[in-house]
């Protein structure tokens, strides 16, 4: 989670060519006030210890292979409902303002921002969503409504970056002890920013 060392900026605008230059160069936004406020701050992070995931770490159980196999993993196909389950209020933590909001969707209409989707029986029942800058997805946040929705839009993501090839990673921004369990590891930021500068050389995985 983050640390005293973590917040780098503030404020700035959420402008798309702000946001791809940040990413480009290791950072990302977070609101600092009320995720209500029209007109509140914005924090630039780039942490000390950042979460990350190699594609050939991730730590699948058997279990959830097989809870898994019944989602159908979608990309791409409901981008503001991924943004909407992931901002819903009655989260813990809940930090995705309006202002977020607009701003991926206005990412996602530019084609730099996705959405991998965990679809049952014809509803969206969990998913996540990132920045694509070359070989990096910069994960931002997913949700679910059926157990283990959101691990398998994951599984989805890292399955659709391995048939892309070339060199990939993904950034969850902090590792959390349920994000090791399925593989997440930290980076000193000087390391991360390091693998930043190689990645951006990958072509794109999404069209």
């Amino acid at each position: 989670m983050p640390g005293t060392e973590d917040l780098v900026a503030i404020g700035a605008d959420l402008e798309p060519g702000t946001l791809l230059s940040a990413y480009r160069a290791g950072y990302f936004p977070m609101p600092l006030g009320d995720v209500d406020e029209v007109d509140g701050e914005f924090g630039w992070w780039c942490p000390e210890f950042r979460g990350v995931l190699e594609l050939d770490g991730l730590k699948v159980s058997r279990s959830l292979r097989k809870t898994a196999r019944r989602f159908e993993i979608r990309i791409d196909t409901a981008f503001a409902a991924v943004m909407e389950g992931c901002a819903d209020p009655a989260r813990d933590g809940a930090w995705i303002s309006t202002a977020i909001r607009r701003a991926y969707e206005e990412l996602h209409r530019l084609g730099w921002a996705h959405s991998v989707e965990a679809w049952a029986d014809g509803e969206l029942v969990g998913g996540l969503y990132g920045v694509a800058v070359g070989g990096l997805f910069a994960g931002e946040s997913m949700f679910h409504r059926e157990r283990d929705a959101s691990k398998a839009a994951l599984i989805g993501l890292v399955e659709h970056l391995q048939a892309q090839g070339g060199n990939r990673l993904i950034d969850v921004q902090w590792q959390t002890e349920h994000l090791a369990t399925l593989g997440v590891v930290e980076l000193e930021r000087a390391e991360y920013l390091r693998r930043l500068e190689e990645l951006q050389e990958t072509p794109p995985a999404f069209w």
